[in-house]
């Protein structure tokens, strides 16, 4: 192999990575020792190599272009795989250690996160979790947190967002509500049944059932006399109840369907899908700590994903 990269361009993409977490010449110059105007030089020159702009500067911040964003994904992750390979062959293995604050949302929390917790503290036992379990977006810089799940990216440019899955989509409904209601076959059906409905805490507003349709996704209003806020399982209460039909994530009611406590209808409708995305600040250092249960957990629910499609 011949050589591509000489230490002094080695050195040039560290500092972008630096810069690019940091979104500061100057943050990033006193992590490293430098000075600012060195570190401007040097990713210069980088830019210069590449022939691609990786910045956008204004007086106080920096922040990535497109390109510099994709730039960034893989030379961070490569970086981090050459630390990794240098640890293990000197044999200095630190184990990352202290508390990572994230936040879940309750039902990705409870039937996703959570259940994946004692694998990861077994092989991580210096690394402290603090779970916070809540719909509501939350603020990482006044609240202190490392780490958010959420279904719905807010519209923040300052943080990442990995995607960890597409969560199927189905309506269910109890035997004893069918029995009672009938099983609707079309989507003009639905306005004859009552729908059980949450409400979106970021607005108040009812959230749309989303239904595929001719090979597309199409969002749906709904009636119904029962309401929920706060807490999506508290809906999943209502249906084994018989209180009407909801629409949910398969992985929460799979159990349910499994028992036949519930039974999924509208099958011919079925297919759409909403993701879940692991969030957190993009100029933000990155502690090993935080770093080590991203990877794990984007490994392990990638892994869900490849069975789930072995098996359909």
């Amino acid at each position: 192999m011949s050589r591509h990269f000489d230490d002094l361009m080695l050195g040039s993409i560290e500092l972008f990575c630096l810069t690019a977490e940091q979104q500061s010449f100057t943050a990033a110059a006193a992590t490293a020792g430098l000075t600012p105007a060195a570190v401007s030089r040097s990713v210069a020159r980088l830019e210069a190599r590449l022939g691609v702009q990786l910045f956008v500067r204004t007086t106080r911040r920096v922040r990535l272009t497109d390109g510099g964003r994709s730039y960034f994904e893989q030379c961070r992750q490569a970086l981090g795989q050459l630390i990794e390979a240098e640890r293990e062959v000197t044999g200095e293995q630190h184990l990352p250690s202290g508390t990572v604050r994230i936040s879940l949302p309750t039902s990705y929390g409870h039937y996703r996160i959570l259940p994946l917790l004692p694998a990861f503290r077994a092989k991580y036992p210096a690394v402290e979790i603090d779970v916070h379990l809540s719909n509501r977006n939350i603020d990482f810089t006044a609240e202190d947190f490392d780490l958010a799940v959420r279904g719905r990216t807010p519209p923040d440019s300052s943080l990442v967002a990995r995607k960890l899955e597409d969560a199927d989509l189905l309506v269910v409904a109890s035997p004893k509500y069918l029995r009672l209601h009938g099983t609707p076959t079309s989507l003009d059906a639905l306005q004859k049944h009552d729908c059980i409905q949450f409400l979106l805490p970021s607005s108040g507003q009812v959230m749309p059932w989303l239904l595929r349709q001719q090979e597309r996704d199409i969002e749906l209003p709904t009636t119904g006399g029962v309401r929920c806020s706060d807490d999506i399982l508290g809906t999943v209460t209502l249906a084994r109840g018989g209180a009407g039909l909801l629409q949910t994530y398969r992985f929460i009611v799979e159990q349910d369907l499994q028992q036949g406590s519930l039974k999924e209808v509208l099958h011919k409708f079925a297919g759409a899908t909403r993701p879940f995305s692991l969030l957190y600040p993009s100029n933000r250092h990155m502690p090993q700590r935080v770093r080590v249960l991203i990877d794990f957990l984007l490994l392990r629910l990638g892994r869900t994903r490849r069975r789930s499609v072995v098996v359909s």
